[in-house]
């Protein structure tokens, strides 16, 4: 008899140093080191549309959404301002550049589409999903053990409980077929 086991990953790695992103994430913030490594200077801009200009203008960022931080016993990040007024507001921007988008959009289009555009959306509001549930510690793991305890499969890094279940379930249905075909 196997038996899952989902629990929290509490040794995930931060997904904005450890894996490939076709996003930059620019954040500002006096207590937390967020987003992406980046060599701007929140002084330097009159503000955050005076920002964004020179991430279009400069950088070719071709698709920008803002980043909202709520701080108050934890943090949680979204593109989405919070309703609170007095621990939360803008804290960043995330973008993708023209380069990027064309060389990462499903088909790689030779020019900016609103199909490419509408994919750059999504992929960034996806990052930033992603970014809040390890900020967040919605980071989780599997374990599948056998009758004696033993751990035999076990998968960790998966953002969000329901995924990190189903994809447990599906191992574990797949793991108990080969043990009847046995």
């Amino acid at each position: 008899m196997l038996t899952l086991k989902i629990s929290q990953d509490t040794d995930s790695t931060n997904p904005r140093t450890e894996c490939d992103n076709a996003s930059v994430m620019i954040c500002f913030h006096g207590w937390h080191n967020l987003g992406d490594d980046h060599d701007l200077d929140y002084n330097d801009f009159q503000g955050w549309e005076d920002m964004n200009k020179h991430l279009v203008k400069d950088l070719d960022a071709v698709v920008i959404l803002p980043l909202y931080l709520y701080d108050h016993s934890g943090i949680t990040i979204s593109t989405s301002p919070f309703s609170c007024g007095w621990d939360s507001g803008q804290v960043g921007l995330i973008y993708m550049d023209k380069k990027t988008l064309l060389s990462e959009a499903p088909g790689k289009p030779k020019i900016l589409t609103k199909q490419a555009k509408e994919w750059a959306l999504k992929y960034l509001e996806r990052d930033v999903e992603i970014y809040d549930q390890y900020i967040t510690g919605e980071v989780y793991r599997y374990e599948i053990t056998d009758d004696e305890g033993e751990v035999v499969e076990s998968c960790g890094g998966m953002y969000g409980e329901e995924f990190c279940q189903s994809q447990g379930e599906a191992e574990l249905a797949n793991l108990q077929m080969w043990q009847v075909a046995a």
